[in-house]
């Protein structure tokens, strides 16, 4: 399964995440002692921004940008791929020791950081890497 590699937008499409989207962090084709199936390991998004207009105040914008991410391990038939990719590094940020106690919600500290710095400064709409970033950040309407 190639099509999982770092930086691809996917769907989360079973669990408490289903619906939300997601970028491939590690993508392990073969498996691992423990995890002896095909899996990733996703960064994604669980509450989403909300729209912010024109003629909103400072502390307005501030609270409707705000993002929930969430950090998971996840089977590949449980993700579908899109047609997008992002270039977030987050893999400096993730390991075999993130998924362990106090070190989860470091990790999700900081990938929140990551996520609502590049959603307030996204560029141009017409830039390929961009439009994926403008597809993540919303949410999925069905």
């Amino acid at each position: 399964m190639g099509i999982f590699k770092s930086g691809r937008v996917v769907v989360v499409l079973a669990g408490r995440y289903a619906g939300r989207k997601a970028i491939v962090v590690k993508a392990t084709d073969d498996g691992t002692k423990e995890k002896k199936f095909g899996h990733a390991i996703i960064a994604g998004i669980d509450r989403y921004p909300r729209k912010v207009t024109k003629g909103s105040s400072k502390e307005k914008i501030e609270k409707r940008t705000k993002i929930k991410p969430f950090l998971k391990v996840v089977n590949y038939g449980h993700i579908m791929p899109t047609r997008y990719t992002v270039d977030i590094e987050l893999k400096k940020l993730i390991d075999e020791n993130t998924f362990v106690g106090e070190n989860r919600s470091n990790t999700r500290k900081e990938i929140k950081k990551i996520f609502e710095e590049k959603y307030k400064n996204q560029t141009a709409k017409n830039d390929k890497k961009a439009a994926g970033l403008q597809y993540f950040y919303n949410k999925l309407r069905f």
